[in-house]
C-alpha cells in the first residue's frame, strides 16, 4: 500500500513515516510545514507541501501518488492556545478533517487512520482510562479531537473506509537525535529549555487531587507509538470495513513532579522546580489502560521513561550543545 501521512514532517509524524518505511510500506508526507520540518523526510520519500484545507491540492496528492491509505496527523495540538482561539482550532481540526475525507472518500481510498488524543476524556475520575470511559474533553482541542473521531466513525459507516481512531497519551522521546522533539510544549522539552538556561523548572499548579498535588499523565515513547501505526494500518489492510478506536499508552502514571526529578537526575541537574498559576483546560491525572489494543492487535509499549528522558536530551544536547553532552545515570 501507498500511505499518505498528513504532518508528516512532525515530530510524531517523521517517526510514523520512519516506522512505516521500516516496515516496507511505501510513504508520501503531506505537510504545510507550519511546524513541520522538511529535512526530517527521509530520502525517497515524497514530500507535498499544502494544507488539509486545500482540497484541490489533497486530492491531487491522492490521485498522482496512488494513494490507498491515509494516517491523519496534521493538527493544531496546543490545549491552553486552543482556549485562546477556538474558532481556529475548529476550523484546522475539524473543517481540515472534512476536507480532507472528501478527498479521500472520492479517491476511494480504501484505510484511514487518525490521530486523536486522550483529552478527548477530559478528567476522568477512574484510575485507568478504557475507550469506554465517557469523553468529557475540558478543551476546545480535545473538542476537536472528539469532533474529528465522529467524523471519521460516521463516514467509515457510511463509505466502507477502514477507520482507526488513536487516542495518543502524552509523548515524549525519540528514536534518532535528529527526530527529536524541538518545540517546547511537551513537559520533557519545557523542563529542558528551564534547565539549559540554568532556570527552574516549572510546575504548573500543586492543588490538583493527586499524590503530591501535581497533574499525573502516561507518557509513551514516540517510537512505541510509531510502532503502534504500523500494526494498526496492517490491521485496516487485512479487514476491510473494520472500525478501531484504541488507546495509546502505557498503563502507568507519573506526576510532573515526579518527571522533573527524574530529568534532574537524569541529566545532572538540581534545580528543583518552581511553582506557576495552573494552565486551562489540565485534567489532574489521565492514565491509559492499553489492554484494548493488545488484544487487538498484539502491540505493547517496549519503552520505559527513562528511555524517553534519555533519548530527548539526546536530541536536545544535539540542538543546544551548551545544554552538555551526556545524561547521567
Amino acid at each position: 500500500m501507498t500511505w499518505l501521512i498528513t504532518g508528516g514532517a512532525g515530530y510524531i509524524g517523521a517517526h510514523v513515516v520512519r516506522a512505516m518505511t521500516e516496515a516496507g510500506e511505501r510513504a508520501v508526507v503531506y505537510d504545510d510545514l507550519s511546524t513541520g520540518i522538511a529535512e526530517r523526510v527521509p530520502d525517497g520519500v515524497p514530500l507535498v507541501v499544502g494544507s488539509t484545507l486545500d482540497g484541490e491540492r489533497v486530492a491531487r496528492a491522492l490521485r498522482d501518488h496512488e494513494v490507498t491509505g491515509v494516517v491523519h496527523l496534521a493538527a493544531k495540538k496546543q490545549v491552553g492556545e486552543s482556549v485562546d482561539r477556538p474558532l481556529h482550532y475548529y476550523r484546522e481540526n475539524v473543517e481540515g478533517l472534512r476536507v480532507l475525507l472528501e478527498a479521500v472518500t472520492a479517491a476511494e481510498v480504501a484505510s484511514f487512520v487518525f490521530s486523536s488524543s486522550a483529552a478527548v476524556y477530559g478528567m476522568p475520575d477512574v484510575d485507568l482510562v478504557t475507550e469506554e470511559t465517557p469523553c468529557v474533553p475540558m478543551s476546545p482541542y480535545g473538542e476537536t479531537k472528539l469532533a474529528g473521531e465522529w467524523l471519521v466513525r460516521a463516514t467509515g459507516r457510511a463509505t466502507g473506509l477502514s477507520t482507526a481512531c488513536l487516542r495518543y497519551f502524552n509523548v515524549a522521546g525519540a528514536a534518532v537525535p535528529e527526530l527529536a522533539d524541538v518545540g517546547v510544549f511537551n513537559i520533557i522539552p519545557m523542563i529542558f529549555e528551564r534547565l539549559t538556561a540554568d532556570e527552574p523548572p516549572r510546575v504548573f499548579g500543586d492543588d490538583y487531587p493527586t499524590p503530591d498535588g501535581t497533574c499525573v499523565r502516561d507518557y509513551i515513547h514516540v517510537t512505541d507509538l510509531a510502532e503502534a501505526h504500523v500494526a494498526t494500518a496492517r490491521a485496516l489492510e487485512a479487514t476491510p470495513g473494520r472500525a478501531l478506536t484504541l488507546n495509546i499508552g502505557r498503563g502507568e502514571g507519573v506526576s510532573v513532579r515526579e518527571m522533573i526529578d527524574r530529568v534532574n537526575e537524569a541529566t545532572g541537574h538540581t534545580l528543583p522546580p518552581v511553582v506557576a498559576p495552573r494552565r486551562p483546560g489540565d485534567p489532574a491525572r489521565v492514565v491509559a489502560s492499553a489492554d484494548r489494543i493488545a488484544t487487538e492487535l498484539g502491540w505493547k509499549a517496549k519503552h520505559d521513561v527513562q528511555d524517553m528522558i534519555t533519548s530527548a536530551w539526546e536530541g536536545w544536547v544535539r540542538l543546544h550543545p551548551e545544554a552538555g553532552t551526556t545524561p547521567g545515570p
